[in-house]
């Protein structure tokens, strides 16, 4: 696994993830292009079209963060846009397909990933961690960042990403760190930030509470799920154009999330596209409330070996009706700062990586 050390100005930053990750960053925007024509019949320089109407609203809230694209796309050797719509690859899927009623089969259709998660304050420590399950294709664009911002007043952290991608999972100094789950409503308010810039901005928070103030202020142009926790304990926040909401810990002090919005809906247009959501959100339930030991790191990483449901199970597999693959598995024991990831399936892993501060 092509892990990189990123330190200095955002632009430092870039180019020194852009110049080391050189080839998957161009296998990502490979991946993408085939993937929008395919499932949308939508040509790059479509999509590219369509990333470049976010460049100015985020250099009005998020300057910083296209800056550090700017240096990705130059030690690349890409086009600035080139990255920016790897960023905003989400986005650019509601933008399209949420302008006419029946742009809705197309939307459920469109490219986005499926995860299982779980944040859980237990009395071994507080944990996050999630399965990520996407196209098997994409697993080997997968990099490991650790980003140190000297002055910039944020805390270093460590995340895999898809090459290219400026914030996604993982955990910073401050023993705060982040999940995501995909959620399809439609929907996009440029004027907030994209998904992928609001796991960025967790992962510079100070603590959980800072991370939710930020995220709910900036708002999210798209909808997805980012599980935020810290020693403290997890907090859900779904997120469309319209709104960002908190999902409490349970009795159990749980938070358990798939590819489905758990809150009151009734102001949103939520598209279904994961049959198998709700099953493997009652499972990963049901596999949390009959843990009888104590639920350690070991304990809850083998929770997403699970293959109730196989292939599309907690542990999916690319076959038959399942689209998409688990890539990488990572637990984050927030206590202690620390996570382990494992890229492949649970039950077939290639490879482990430790992050710690």
């Amino acid at each position: 696994m092509l892990e990189i050390k990123c330190t200095g100005s955002p632009y430092e930053i870039g180019v020194t993830h852009g110049a080391a990750a050189k080839d998957k960053i161009a296998g990502s925007i490979d991946f993408y292009s085939r993937l929008f024509q395919t499932s949308c019949s939508l040509a790059w320089p479509e999509v590219v079209q369509e990333a470049a109407k976010y460049a100015g609203p985020l250099e009005r809230i998020a300057p910083r963060y296209l800056e550090e694209i700017r240096g990705i796309a130059a030690g690349s050797g890409v086009a600035f846009l080139d990255v920016l719509a790897l960023n905003v690859r989400t986005e650019i899927t509601f933008g399209l397909f949420s302008d006419a009623p029946q742009a809705d089969g197309d939307l459920a259709r469109a490219p986005s990933d499926g995860c299982t998660s779980l944040g859980w304050l237990t009395p071994s420590g507080s944990f996050l961690g999630q399965n990520w399950d996407w196209m098997v294709a994409q697993g080997a664009n997968l990099v490991v960042c650790h980003v140190s911002q000297p002055g910039a007043g944020v805390p270093d952290f460590s995340m895999v990403t898809e090459a290219g991608i400026i914030g996604k999972i993982g955990l910073n100094a401050a023993g705060v760190g982040c999940c995501l789950n995909a959620i399809k409503c439609r929907g996009v308010d440029r004027s907030k930030l994209p998904i992928h810039f609001a796991l960025r901005r967790v992962l510079e928070s100070p603590s959980r509470a800072a991370a939710v103030e930020a995220i709910k202020a900036a708002g999210v142009a798209g909808s997805g799920h980012i599980l935020v926790g810290d020693g403290t304990g997890s907090v859900g926040l779904e997120c469309t154009s319209k709104w960002v909401k908190e999902v409490a810990m349970d009795e159990a002090k749980r938070v358990c999330h798939t590819n489905h919005l758990l809150l009151n809906t009734s102001d949103v247009d939520e598209v279904a596209w994961w049959a198998d959501s709700p099953p493997r959100l009652a499972r990963i339930r049901e596999l949390t409330a009959g843990v009888a030991g104590p639920a350690t790191l070991d304990v809850i990483a083998g929770l997403f070996g699970d293959t109730e449901g196989y292939p599309s199970s907690i542990n999916r597999r690319q076959e038959g009706g399942s689209a998409a693959e688990t890539l990488f598995t990572i637990v984050m024991d927030l206590t202690n700062k620390s996570a382990r990831v494992t890229f492949g399936r649970p039950t077939e892993v290639r490879e482990r990586v430790v992050l710690s501060f």
